[in-house]
């Protein structure tokens, strides 16, 4: 029934061309029922209805985010500023000025932008053409993302700091989530902060763009997992040898919604509204929400969101989970928190409306008959002291036409105490705490859609867990059937093996693997090095690759192999070499998790000048003496094998690249090269200001025309290698 409206977060988009650019016929952009229920519902102040209806029927404007850490977002800002949006500010296409794109007011450090080029007007000039391609390129190598303005909302809500344990219930596609796991990266300088994000998706599909998504900000503090959001395991993790449940202090639950708050991008929402959808999926936003806030901690942050103009999505949801929390959550009055974003307030009054424009004003006024269809909790608190202290007008509404954006609900809930169902009186040390009655699941939820195994783990927790623990811990060992307020167990684990689900298994590297000293003596690893958090997808055979999680990320996998489907985590460290044995190391390094390993290197570190970067990236095996005369003199005695070449910005000269750079590289015999996929080296040219021109992707490229070591950048076209990510150097056409 329910389909998925989440329409907020845009998978990685392509800049092509509209549907009505392609020759369909223009839909019409009217729908008398939509029109007639929110004017009912009074959702847009006084004397603006035709400005809403205009904005809807106007296309969204593209909106960006520039993504990733810190130094690199702002080096991709500045590029963006001074050179692409500086070439846009005089320019006129058909006689018109051409509007040069705006920071969103409300997002922080100017890392969110906003523009209304077409696509038409993009490919008629080449300076637009050069600022689309870019577009495009950054897009593709993860740098930048398109990103609904008012997707970008939650996250920044959530106020998330680097040690927090963060649960997105609802993660795919995935653009709020590397927002999430941007903040916990906040400081560069900390390899593996002490927080961590586990992204679920219910649709294993959509895991893998979750997946996609993630990689290209190499973390090592983010799991992908594939659950039903409702019923999403309560996880155990050992505090100092005690199993403990492991408690989140932020969770994002932005939930599948009807949608409609994103009729400006997806159109055929104009002809297909109903109630139905949102009467159809209140239950289920409900469940997401109950199961989100049994996980919150005390204290913690819980952000619910819709892409939904719609109260039975919204209020309702939000009215009926304080209601059933009796004090244990609040809305909390974030109207201080995003300066510059303009919102109205959530509404304390609404009707239900059916799908064929019956309202009905309270429960007691529906008939029997619609009783599956409609449910209580659809409906405001009839108490107008209850009503008041739930303090709706402290929910976030965001319309079309205040500041050009789509749609967009949000309410920020802070956890004062246990949800009433999940206290137990205090045991006294070491004694079993006394059974609770269990309590009759509330006719207001279906318990569609979860399986209800009882949890064998959960309710032979450690006798010593302390005051919440315990106290939530039992909270779904009786699922005799009777899962109450449609909460449930781990799905059943008879699929399930090891780690991974229908994936390969996740092994952790046994302390005394003897794969480990010869990597740790090559690279001179620090002795703080972290190896207990090394792991391999293999059980056995030859281990080709090397990943690595934080040891936060670390306990959960190991304590929870039974109730966990683990799509993906940990970033890959190290690749084998299959001729590794003629060198002191099997293992050489991967660009995707070197920014992650770099600290604890302390040799085969190459120091590069820009220029060097410049050689490295646009020539196939420089030799040596292509490089600077301090790189070459710190790579002529070096041992063949996998190298570090490391970049540092040089603050007396401004207008140089002015973040660190480090990549992956490899001595030859008498050259180097890099080791760094096609995208990323594009990238980092952009970013010294060199323009290079997309062509078609070379097949073979070690042998590629003009990819020779003579190619000097800047003689005709610069040759960008495309970098093997398999893990044999002589099959990438290493240097020997």
């Amino acid at each position: 029934g329910a389909r998925r409206g989440r329409g907020t977060t845009s998978a990685p988009a392509h800049f092509g061309p509209s549907l009505t650019e392609r020759g369909y016929p223009e839909i019409v952009k009217e729908n008398k029922l939509f029109e007639h229920y929110y004017q009912e519902l009074k959702i847009v102040p006084e004397g603006e209805w035709d400005q809403f209806m205009g904005a809807l029927r106007e296309p969204l404007p593209a909106t960006l985010r520039i993504t990733g850490y810190k130094s690199h977002a702002k080096e991709i800002l500045h590029c963006l500023k001074n050179k692409y949006f500086k070439e846009l500010e005089d320019l006129e296409v058909d006689g018109q000025k051409v509007e040069v794109p705006q920071p969103l007011s409300w997002y922080p450090e100017e890392l969110a932008w906003h523009t209304n080029l077409s696509r038409k007007i993009l490919r008629k000039s080449p300076q637009l053409e050069k600022f689309h391609q870019f577009l495009v390129s950054e897009t593709e190598s993860g740098n930048i993302s398109r990103q609904e303005a008012v997707s970008m909302i939650p996250p920044l809500l959530l106020n998330a700091h680097p040690h927090h344990k963060i649960l997105d219930m609802c993660a795919a596609p995935g653009s709020k989530t590397t927002q999430l796991i941007e903040m916990l990266h906040a400081d560069m300088n900390v390899p593996f902060p002490e927080g961590f994000v586990i992204a679920n998706d219910v649709d294993n599909k959509r895991c893998y763009l979750l997946v996609h998504q993630a990689k290209r900000l190499g973390s090592p503090c983010i799991m992908v997992v594939n659950h039903d959001a409702s019923c999403i395991p309560r996880l155990q993790v050992d505090v100092n040898g005690r199993k403990e449940v492991l408690f989140y202090d932020r969770i994002l639950c932005d939930v599948p919604c009807s949608g409609d708050g994103t009729m400006r991008k997806n159109i055929d929402v104009w002809k297909k509204w109903s109630t139905l959808n949102s009467l159809q999926l209140h239950g289920l936003q409900l469940r997401i929400a109950t199961r989100g806030a049994e996980q919150l901690v005390e204290g913690g942050r819980m952000v619910y969101s819709t892409c939904s103009l719609n109260p039975i999505e919204d209020e309702a949801v939000i009215a009926s989970l304080l209601e059933k929390s009796e004090g244990a959550l609040e809305l909390a009055d974030v109207s201080s928190e995003l300066p510059g974003l303009k919102w109205v307030p959530g509404l304390s009054q609404w009707k239900v409306m059916t799908k064929d424009g019956q309202w009905f004003a309270s429960w007691d006024d529906v008939p029997h008959n619609r009783h599956t269809q409609i449910r209580p909790t659809m409906f405001p608190p009839k108490d107008p002291e209850k009503l008041q202290a739930m303090h709706l007008e402290r929910c976030l509404r965001i319309l079309p036409h205040h500041q050009n954006t789509g749609g967009f609900f949000v309410a920020v809930l802070v956890k004062k105490s246990s949800m009433p169902w999940n206290k137990r009186p205090p045991k006294v040390n070491g004694e079993p705490a006394e059974p609770r009655a269990p309590v009759p699941p509330s006719p207001a939820e279906p318990t569609a859609g979860c399986a209800s195994t009882p949890s064998e783990l959960e309710s032979k927790l450690a006798p010593g867990i302390s005051d919440t623990g315990a106290a939530e811990s039992a909270e779904d060992a009786d699922g005799s059937g009777s899962r109450r307020g449609g909460v449930c167990g781990p799905p059943p684990s008879k699929k399930m093996k090891l780690f991974g689900f229908k994936e390969d298994p996740f092994v952790f590297i046994p302390e005394d693997d003897p794969l480990f000293p010869p990597i740790q003596k090559f690279y001179a690893l620090d002795p703080s090095f972290p190896k207990t958090n090394l792991l391999t997808r293999t059980t056995e055979g030859k281990k080709r690759q090397l990943y690595m999680v934080s040891k936060e990320l670390r306990n959960v996998l190991l304590n929870n192999s039974e109730r966990m489907k683990v799509i993906n985590t940990g970033i890959k460290v190290w690749c084998r070499n299959n001729s590794g044995e003629e060198f002191d190391c099997a293992f050489r390094l991967a660009q995707e998790g070197i920014y992650t390993l770099y600290p604890f290197i302390n040799s085969r570190i190459i120091t590069v000048s820009i220029e060097d970067v410049q050689v490295l990236l646009t020539q196939e095996n420089p030799f040596f003496r292509k490089l600077s005369s301090e790189a070459y003199s710190q790579v002529k005695d070096m041992a063949k094998g996998s190298v570090v070449l490391k970049y540092e910005p040089d603050p007396t000269k401004p207008d140089a690249l002015q973040c660190p750079i480090v990549l992956c590289g490899w001595r030859g015999k008498a050259s180097v090269r890099t080791f760094v996929p096609r995208n990323e080296r594009l990238h980092y040219l952009r970013m010294m200001g060199l323009e290079v021109p997309v062509g078609k992707k070379r097949e073979g490229v070690a042998g590629a025309p003009g990819a020779g070591a003579g190619n000097a950048p800047g003689a005709g076209r610069p040759a960008v290698p495309d970098a093997s990510s398999g893990g044999d150097p002589a099959e990438a056409g290493l240097p020997r």
